[in-house]
């Protein structure tokens, strides 16, 4: 991981409702091949974009209750996070246009 920040029920509320920018979460876990496939892009994006977006990472297995909570039943999902409220989904793994494109309309 580079600037990703891992997600956990402690840091949660603060990271990504709290967070004074729009926060890019992607919820995944070790196990699964489309994962492994999208994490590269998603440091990428990180990276990238330091400074205007928030890149986060969520391990679905060690925090079952914020997948539950956000409804997430398939990996990898990625939401995007504005004010504190889920702006945009996506499903699945994507090329890097294809994520970039759930935030890059958004007004800053």
């Amino acid at each position: 991981m580079g600037k990703e920040i891992e997600l956990n029920d402690s840091n949660f509320d603060n990271e990504v409702l709290k967070s004074d920018k729009p926060v890019f979460v992607d919820f995944w876990a070790a196990w699964c091949g489309p994962c492994k496939m999208a994490a590269p892009i998603v440091e990428e994006i990180a990276v990238e974009y330091e400074g205007k977006i928030k890149v986060c990472k969520c391990n679905v297995d060690n925090n079952s209750s914020l997948a539950a909570k956000y409804n997430v039943s398939s990996i990898p999902t990625f939401i995007l996070f504005n004010n504190g409220k889920e702006t945009t989904r996506s499903t699945g793994a994507s090329s890097k246009e294809g994520l970039v494109k759930i935030f890059k309309d958004l007004k800053q």
